[in-house]
């Protein structure tokens, strides 16, 4: 196999909730039975497994899962074409770079359309600079698992978003690969990757000439161009009521996981405050972080603001919404004064995070009863209820777990 190459995949099996994985692409797919975060995850015993132990349910892990160390962080120099400043390719380039995994798993653009994500085996690390950035859409990275193996790689990295790295997780024991290194990244609350283009579409008159977009931790979209030119956007000028109502799948509104909780490490943006965000999670993760020394830069998380009150808006809108976006309108003079206050008096740093993630808690348990609520009882972590308990969201009778 050559170093960066797609095999064939078989089609999917049809299911419910599925964001393609991969699993069901496989030579079992009845496997997804037991790999699936949609059916009934149990994060505490894989937490234990792959870390050591379950995540607590006092201070930040309660939010963010397992954490043995956090950091804002920033590789020195930058990376070109890079979604930040390259992290998430750098732990894996330096794994092949030492022998430690002879390939990485991940994910490229496809060769029609840059924002369209095509899974790959790479296995030399200067090939990983095709990797670097965003893309959106779907595509099914686990099924290059078994390619894998057949290519004679036993040492591997995996590169995921948290439904994967949970199937990832639930299948590894049996894969027969010796060892496994994972590098998550947080939830991107994904579409399509046609309904990315649309949304491109709203934002300017030539998106054929977007090179990057990033939703950023002060409250704004930036935007580069292929001139050269940049444009951020207040998150309040959206035209996100405009979007159609499904916009974001039902997969994607009920994710139980938004930090990656079971990736060795994860690579993100929401409390670098500028910066990107480390959780080191294990012992594999401290060995990936250790390994880059001094490209590096290395301080701790910062935390501003009060997350309550913006949490709240959130869970009322969502519940008004009815299974739409959680949007609600206000006058335009209103947005550019709203534009201005949010980045400087809402939470930021970790507050931002924390609201972030009990967003997608209230988020997920709404989504459910209204879309699958025969789901919630099983689908739904405690972790989870305990995120949203504070903003009254608490199971009834029918909607507690199973023993």
């Amino acid at each position: 196999m050559t170093a960066s190459q797609t095999p064939q995949f078989r089609d999917p099996a049809p299911r419910g909730l599925c964001t393609d994985c991969g699993v069901s692409r496989m030579a079992d797919p009845s496997a997804c039975g037991k790999a699936c975060q949609f059916i009934k995850p149990d994060y505490p015993t894989h937490e234990a497994c792959i870390h050591g132990r379950p995540a607590k349910d006092t201070g930040d892990e309660q939010f963010f899962g397992v954490s043995r160390a956090m950091y804002r962080a920033a590789l020195t120099p930058a990376r070109d074409g890079a979604q930040w400043t390259g992290l998430t390719t750098r732990f894996a380039e330096r794994l092949l770079e030492t022998g430690a995994v002879d390939a990485v798993l991940t994910m490229v653009p496809d060769d029609t359309d840059k924002w369209r994500p095509r899974p790959a085996i790479i296995t030399a690390p200067a090939k990983m600079k095709h990797a670097r950035g965003m893309r959106m859409g779907y595509a099914p990275l686990l099924a290059l698992l078994e390619p894998a193996l057949a290519a004679g790689h036993r040492k591997i990295a995996v590169i995921g978003i948290p439904c994967q790295i949970y199937a990832l997780r639930a299948i590894e024991a049996d894969l027969g690969f010796e060892r496994i290194f994972v590098i998550g990244t947080p939830c991107s609350d994904n579409t399509t990757t046609e309904n990315f283009h649309s949304f491109l579409a709203r934002l300017t008159d030539a998106p054929e000439t977007v090179t990057y977009l990033e939703f950023r931790a002060d409250y704004h979209v930036e935007l580069r161009f292929t001139d050269g030119s940049q444009r951020l956007i207040p998150f309040l000028k959206l035209p996100l009521s405009d979007l159609p109502a499904d916009f974001f799948p039902t997969t994607c509104r009920t994710c139980v996981d938004y930090t990656n909780r079971l990736a060795d490490i994860t690579v993100g943006y929401m409390a670098g405050e500028g910066d990107q965000w480390l959780i080191v999670r294990n012992q594999r993760g401290k060995e990936m972080l250790d390994s880059l020394g001094a490209e590096v830069l290395l301080s701790a998380p910062g935390s501003r603001g009060k997350r309550a009150g913006s949490v709240k808006g959130f869970v009322e809108n969502t519940r008004l919404a009815a299974g739409g976006l959680p949007l609600r309108r206000m006058p335009n003079w209103l947005r550019g004064i709203m534009g201005w206050l949010m980045p400087r008096i809402g939470p930021r740093g970790l507050e931002f995070a924390r609201a972030r993630v009990e967003m997608k808690a209230a988020e997920t348990i709404l989504h459910l009863r209204r879309e699958e609520p025969a789901k919630i009882k099983n689908m739904v972590p405690a972790h989870v209820w305990n995120l949203a308990a504070p903003y009254g969201l608490t199971p009834e009778d029918n909607e507690r777990p199973e023993t």
